[in-house]
């Protein structure tokens, strides 16, 4: 009877209700939308990579190591030989392993020199494979492979002539204008670094810098792109590599075979280990993120609160009648509740329902433009969301209920001057 007689009551001012839902939904969508893009970018953050059971570089520390191979950020601080990498990639542990050559760029994005294992066995999320949305792989010189944001932001299509800068930078006046390359292949969207870098053969890299010394072209020397082909473009040097093992059990073995390599000086790392310790140090933003959401629920229900109170005023006869007909100051605080909690329950069912609608109409434009792989799965702590904004929602009622709980027959039917 009561929760009818609070629908009713809340119909009857549609507008102020209307108000209340709306501000608690737009609430409810930030605080969760906040959460599942919390939750997506951790996941997405540690399964960057995934089915690589060892990141091998020049030694230095594990978390500088994972920024340049995975992410590529910042510059390493050296190379490893050729020689290091056939060894390592001919160990009878070794299922696979993927070259890496770092240190040109394309418009501020990354050119990475690998093979074609990289396409075969690269795995993220959850071992989920790169495909293309148009093209294929290089196949040979002077052929690029592009990321999907490389090839949004830039324009580019199959068949497209790009020219590959020396450095890092956004601008370079170091250019490989002498070997353009052709794009024969866009990656599809894996919301990973893959998708704002340009990838090459290690074959390439090597041809583009013949004639090149301490990053300059040496004045005079011009090389003949008819022989290149003909010429012996093996690397002397790659950045790192990629490995991954036959057996998962040989894992802590290998590493410390590599970590103590007299050849060079090696460092051997686990990808979920350095990512546990490169999310420490940017897990401030991830509280943050919660921290702000909080308080615009916070906000939210503090707008129902008003809403409430204000309405209390004008619903003074209204509760007073309800009084001269038998109802107790405990009905009166109860329905006064049950309409807080009804006003939670929409905001959250709408919020909630506003949030899914997107994920599943602007999943990939959100993916694109956030840079996060987004599921349409429920964020873990959805249920925990849901209960604690309902519980907020009835506490917020509780300051209107007790001012109804308190109104005296004679108040409600005397008017004030």
């Amino acid at each position: 009877m009561l929760i009818g007689l609070a629908w009713k009551s809340l119909t009857n001012r549609r507008a102020a209700a209307v108000l209340c839902i709306l501000t608690i939904a737009v609430s409810v969508l930030l605080l969760a939308g906040v959460e599942k893009i919390r939750q997506d970018m951790r996941s997405g953050f540690f399964n960057t990579v995934s089915g690589t059971d060892l990141i091998v570089g020049a030694r230095s520390g594990q978390v500088e190591l994972m920024f340049y191979s995975v992410f590529h950020l910042g510059s390493p601080t050296n190379n490893i030989r050729w020689q290091s990498y056939e060894k390592i990639a001919g160990d009878p542990a070794v299922d696979w392993a993927i070259p890496l050559s770092l240190g040109d760029s394309h418009r501020g994005f990354r050119v990475v020199g690998t093979d074609k294992r990289f396409f075969t066995h690269y795995r993220f999320g959850s071992e989920r494979p790169l495909t293309f949305s148009s093209g294929k792989g290089f196949d040979g010189l002077h052929q690029v492979t592009l990321g999907a944001d490389v090839a949004r932001e830039l324009g580019y299509s199959i068949g497209d002539r790009i020219i590959v800068s020396h450095g890092l930078g956004q601008v370079s006046f170091s250019q490989h204008k002498d070997q353009p390359f052709e794009v024969v292949g866009i990656l599809a969207a894996t919301g990973t670094p893959v998708d704002r870098s340009l990838y090459v053969s290690l074959e390439s890299i090597t041809a583009i810098h013949l004639g090149w010394r301490a990053g300059v072209p040496m004045p005079g020397v011009r090389i003949d792109k008819e022989k290149l082909s003909s010429q012996d473009l093996t690397p002397t040097q790659i950045t790192a590599m990629l490995v991954g093992l036959k057996s998962k059990t040989q894992v802590f073995h290998l590493q410390r075979a590599i970590n103590a390599y007299t050849g060079e000086p090696l460092l051997a790392i686990l990808p979920g280990v350095a990512l546990q310790a490169l999310w420490k140090i940017i897990r401030g933003a991830e509280q943050a993120m919660l921290s702000i959401s909080a308080c615009v629920v916070l906000a939210g229900l503090t707008g129902m609160l008003g809403v409430l109170l204000t309405g209390m005023e004008q619903r003074r006869r209204e509760l007073a009648l309800l009084r001269a007909i038998g109802a107790s100051p405990h009905h009166l605080l109860v329905l006064v509740l049950i309409e807080a909690t009804l006003l939670t329950a929409a905001g959250l069912a709408l919020g909630l329902a506003t949030l899914w609608g997107a994920l599943i109409t602007f999943g990939d434009e959100l993916q694109r433009l956030l840079g996060v792989y987004l599921t349409t799965d429920w964020p873990d702590s959805i249920g925990w969301i849901a209960l604690g904004v309902l519980l907020s929602g009835a506490l917020a009622g509780i300051i209107p209920a007790w001012r109804a709980w308190r109104l005296t027959l004679s108040d409600g039917l005397s008017p004030r001057y």
